[in-house]
């Protein structure tokens, strides 16, 4: 066996343990907050801003604006979120946090695991690069930079 299929053999396997990492802090985030990663990032984005709309949502979250209605549905049922029709334009809906999520974001949940939220902070700006240069190089090279999340992919963590 030739040394390169060795190193791609790791980068494989280096992959499956980053994704089978995610999945399980996704869990302990349903486990611990009642939470999926998507609905989190949703409610961080909904209260940072408080004139915004599911497109913006959408936006900044990189989902499918179906898909935020999805999370933000789920999230009113839940007494998490609230809409309202904006006062200057009727045709626009507002999305609110209510006072039950300020009280669970007031613990600051993470979407991503907080030792490598808390070791990353502490590297060099050029090493955050390196790392996010890296990772998106390993899309580009398998063809995913371009790959649009789809709700079915998406709903999975919903």
């Amino acid at each position: 066996m030739n040394r390169n299929h060795d190193i791609s053999y790791d980068v494989l396997m280096t992959l499956r343990k980053i994704i089978r990492a995610t999945d399980m802090h996704s869990k302990q985030l349903v486990k611990r907050y009642g939470l999926t990663a998507p609905q989190l990032m949703v409610l961080k984005e909904i209260m940072s801003d408080e004139d915004i709309n599911i497109g913006k949502v959408a936006k900044k979250v990189s989902l499918s604006q179906a898909t935020v209605t999805n999370i933000i549905d789920r999230l009113e049922t839940r007494d998490l979120v609230t809409r309202q029709r904006s006062v200057e334009d009727k045709r626009r809906v507002i999305v609110h946090v209510t006072d039950k999520t300020r009280e669970i974001l007031k613990t600051n949940p993470s979407v991503l695991q907080e030792e490598f939220l808390e070791k990353f902070k502490h590297l060099e700006e050029w090493e955050q690069n390196l790392i996010l240069s890296s990772i998106q190089r390993i899309a580009k090279m398998m063809g995913a930079e371009d790959i649009k999340i789809t709700p079915e992919f998406e709903n999975r963590f919903i």
